[in-house]
């Protein structure tokens, strides 16, 4: 199963009853809704973020609007509060553009990384594009070379520039293989380093955040080092991109990392998939600020079931959202998991119906609930939509 080191994967194998403590209850969110956005074809949501006002920015992929001719374009989605459409954009050329990673920047616009091959050196090149509030670009660059380039994740760095992580084979040590590839550029995407990290074989980079000490923190997969066919690759690094230090963990079947966030003592949270007995799970990681594992957990049924987000919740527990074929309605459920923090769980829900639907991001919202996005072929308009479901802090949303 070497092909999950592409995969953007995590989810539940044990299921605990919900469990209050009564006193860190958050007030009931009664706003919850589900709603979805796109055309005829295939629409995909990637990444959700709560924004200033309230509302939510989306970024995906879309078959159905843009100039892609039959390839995807780069989807950005704005809502209210309510999930209501404001205003969607799409960029891209006659090729295919994809977008990844979005959030917020320190001027009230958004930075979107993906990648193109409309535009650009190679096959497929890194794209980083920045627009206003209203979704207008203001500029995008390239990176990479005659190779296929992409990226997977974006921050904005305190300095005001961006750090963007993801994979290459133009640079590095693979010999045409995947490297894990870090750019950091200014303010106006201009690049002032890169770095890539990886062995001989297949290694990739699918998250990236800025560490309390200034420096980076990467996640993703490698099948160059390690205890198994792949296993989780998170490498530290200085604010120059240097690195000091690398850690797989995994065990002799494959294993693969989907995102990373620093923690409240100053460790790392980690989610990604895991193999075992033939299944695939979510696996969730705690580590000390040093990247040794403090402990870990599988959550999944007897099917393929994904984990691909995680983040560290009000109460010091975590939310990790994906997809699931061993529970739900149909083929495919979107998965929400809530753990204490200890990584044991709390509750699952999941949302979807008789077709295939997916989560991808999720989020805490400000009032102690949870913003979800993914995609669904159980409703919408077409083959795929764009799906974005707000739940209240216990997962559910209320008819």
């Amino acid at each position: 199963m070497k092909n999950l080191l592409l995969v953007l994967l995590t989810i539940p194998l044990i299921f605990g009853s919900c469990k209050k403590d009564d006193d860190n209850v958050v007030p009931s969110s009664s706003n919850t809704w589900t709603k979805t956005f796109g055309g005829t074809e295939g629409d995909f949501g990637l990444e959700v973020q709560q924004t200033n006002d309230g509302g939510y920015i989306i970024v995906g992929n879309t078959f159905s609007f843009g100039n892609g001719n039959g390839y995807n374009d780069v989807y950005l989605i704005k809502t209210d509060g309510s999930g209501n459409e404001q205003w969607n954009k799409t960029f891209g050329g006659t090729g295919e553009d994809r977008g990844y990673s979005v959030q917020l920047t320190n001027d009230g616009g958004y930075i979107i990384t993906g990648n193109t091959s409309s535009f650009g050196n190679g096959g497929r090149d890194v794209w980083l594009i920045k627009t206003d509030g209203s979704g207008v670009e203001q500029w995008n660059k390239t990176f990479g070379e005659i190779r296929s380039d992409v990226g997977l994740e974006v921050q904005q760095t305190n300095d005001g520039g961006y750090i963007i992580t993801g994979f290459t084979k133009s640079f590095g040590n693979g010999n045409g293989l995947e490297d894990v590839y870090l750019i950091k550029t200014d303010g106006s995407g201009n690049e002032q380093w890169y770095k890539t990290f990886g062995g001989t074989g297949n290694d990739i980079g699918r998250s990236v955040q800025q560490t309390n000490d200034g420096g980076y923190i990467i996640l993703g997969g490698t099948n160059s080092f390690g205890n198994g066919e792949t296993d989780v690759y998170l490498i530290k690094t200085d604010g120059s991109g240097n690195e000091q230090w690398n850690k797989t963990l995994g065990g002799t079947e494959s294993e693969s990392g989907r995102l990373v966030q620093q923690t409240n003592d100053g460790g790392y949270i980690i989610t990604g998939t895991t193999e075992y007995g033939g299944g695939i799970g979510v696996y969730l990681i705690k580590t000390d600020g040093s990247g040794n594992e403090q402990w870990n957990k599988r959550f999944g049924g007897t099917e393929f079931d994904e984990g691909k987000s995680v983040q560290q919740t009000n109460d010091g527990g975590y939310i990790i959202t994906g997809s699931t074929e061993s529970f739900g309605n149909g083929y495919n459920d979107v998965y929400l998991i809530k753990t204490d923090e200890n990584g044991d769980s709390l509750w699952t829900k999941t949302f979807g119906g008789t077709e295939g639907d997916g989560g991808y991001s999720v989020q805490q919202t400000t009032d102690g609930g949870y913003i979800i996005t993914g995609h669904t072929n159980s409703f919408g308009n077409g083959q795929s939509d764009v799906y974005l479901i707000k739940t209240d802090e216990n997962g559910n949303v209320n008819p």
